[in-house]
């Protein structure tokens, strides 16, 4: 996407590879919105750290950032024999699985990279195999959401009101985004509208990731708190709930997204409202039965009781003003729960939008060969 970056234009995408340095190169999301910078990891536990800090996230764009990761620590391998290489691979593989253990995606990421290496005979083919593989997952990346744009842009039309959750734009992908590729879309062919962006304690992604882009975009929008979403619609000031998601259960249509995504779904669904949920085909689990199963990640309470800006001294006279710093705003003595997402049950979703068109949840397992599934 084109980003303003000292008053001037350019195209950046949220994780790219340096061949030349074997680093994978990120957007420093934990500043936005108010600088914007690069980061390089040097090594795939760098990386692994970068997505479990949450330099990057997104559930397409920590994909990419494991599949690079994953070619990254293979790049790095010195020793000889094919064994020892493979051995080096899991520790690499398990390194970067563990990072975000809610999302799928980087486990289907890494599976491709690793399909992708097979034919190589020896390590050198083999790490050669891996940066392609990784390479071509982050293009298969930006394809699928631009298909996602077309399909879903259908659903917007002139002053239509969007609901969104979270971030799942470009800043969760490769480039384009999941939930918000149907708007841009609706935007370049001419529709107007307006979207509310969920502020989305307690990282506060759609306040401070959703809205940027959007603001760069020049999309009609507004910042909402959490707790606001029921009474608009209460009021029919909302007409479309479109969200992202880290893992959709191919066989129930369930799916886990962004803590509070399941409040949402039960408020769309009480007020008659269409909730979608936009996913690349790497989103999709095949071999989960319930959403139950689905593993929940537990963060640091401290997200919750507190809270990261920039300091304000409109003045600029302390050394401090403009530093990012953390605030604490609970009570000094309590503690706090911090789940990080949670599973909405398939009938409450009213569709699926992917790159091969808008799916009901449970229609996704008789679709499984249209949808990728590996095993087709």
């Amino acid at each position: 996407m084109k980003v303003n970056v000292a008053k001037r234009p350019g195209h950046y995408r949220t994780v790219t590879f340096d061949s030349q340095n074997n680093a994978v190169c990120l957007i420093e999301q934990r500043l936005l919105p108010h600088r914007f910078e690069l980061v390089h990891t040097p090594d795939f536990k760098a990386t692994a750290r970068a997505i479990q800090t949450m330099i990057v996230r997104g559930a397409p764009a920590i994909a990419a950032t494991a599949a690079y990761g994953l070619a990254q620590g293979a790049r790095a391998f010195r020793s000889q024999g094919l064994e020892k290489f493979k051995r080096h691979l899991v520790t690499v593989y398990q390194t970067l699985k563990d990072a975000r253990p809610t999302a799928v995606d980087p486990v289907n990421a890494m599976d491709q990279v690793l399909a992708g290496m097979s034919p190589g005979e020896t390590v050198l083919e083999q790490q050669a195999l891996a940066l392609a593989a990784a390479e071509q997952f982050a293009l298969e990346s930006v394809a699928h959401c631009e298909a996602i744009g077309r399909h879903g842009a259908k659903l917007i039309r002139n002053g239509t009101r969007v609901l969104t959750h979270c971030n799942a734009g470009w800043l969760a992908c490769v480039d384009i985004g999941t939930a918000t590729a149907p708007i841009y879309t609706a935007q370049a062919q001419g529709r107007k509208f307006h979207v509310f962006t969920d502020e989305t304690r307690p990282r506060c992604q759609g306040a401070s990731l959703t809205a940027w882009e959007l603001a760069q975009q020049g999309v009609s929008h507004q910042v909402i708190a959490d707790n606001a979403a029921g009474h608009l619609m209460q009021r029919g000031e909302i007409d479309l709930v479109i969200v992202g998601s880290d893992r959709v259960l191919g066989r129930t249509g369930d799916i886990a997204n962004k803590i509070g995504t399941y409040t949402k779904a039960v408020l769309a669904h009480r007020h008659k409202i269409p909730f979608y949920v936009a996913i690349p085909l790497s989103t999709i689990d095949w071999n989960l039965k319930s959403g139950f199963d689905i593993p929940i990640e537990e963060r640091e309470e401290s997200e919750v009781l507190g809270a990261w800006g920039i300091l304000a001294d409109p003045t600029r006279k302390t050394a401090q003003a403009g530093k990012r710093a953390y605030v604490r705003i609970a009570n000094p003595t309590s503690g706090a729960r911090n789940p990080g997402f949670d599973v909405t049950p398939a009938d409450l979703i009213s569709g699926i939008i992917t790159p091969a068109g808008i799916f009901k949840p449970k229609e996704l397992w008789r679709k499984r060969q249209q949808l990728g599934h590996p095993g087709c």
